[in-house]
């Protein structure tokens, strides 16, 4: 069983799937913290200009 994983992590298509799925993860992550700040919050970094 121990082979098996570690030759099916070792594909290709199986790196692409697991990097693709990880990094839209993050993505949707910040789209969603993203939308706790905007120009009215004080978080904003040009209110004090």
């Amino acid at each position: 069983m121990k082979d098996f994983l570690k030759t099916f992590w070792q594909r290709e298509w199986v790196k692409f799937l697991g990097r693709m799925f990880f990094y839209f993860a993050v993505f949707l992550v910040l789209v969603y913290l993203y939308g706790y700040s905007g120009i009215e919050g004080g978080t904003f970094i040009y209110n004090e200009f």
